[in-house]
């Protein structure tokens, strides 16, 4: 599974403008988050679908969702809030 290229974060836009507005979280490089210093969101890309890891606050793992449809990016950025 490949990191998300940009065509595929295009796609992703809409969700991306909203991570960009969460507090304490910086975009790296496009679709790359980091919080604290530390790798916190990124997104990748397969023929399943389009992907991203989240990771939990002071977690060493990753969540991983299935952002390829509404309902999962939903998701992603309720945890992502949550997480805060």
């Amino acid at each position: 599974m490949r990191h998300a290229r940009a065509e595929a974060l295009d796609r992703l836009e809409p969700l991306l403008a909203e991570l960009r507005q969460l507090p304490g979280v910086k975009e790296t490089a496009r679709g790359v988050y980091y919080r604290r210093g530390r790798a916190y969101l990124h997104f990748h890309e397969d023929a399943a679908g389009l992907f991203a890891d989240l990771r939990a606050t002071d977690a060493s793992d990753f969540t991983r969702y299935d952002v390829t449809a509404e309902a999962g990016r939903a998701a992603l950025l309720s945890a992502a809030r949550r997480g805060l």
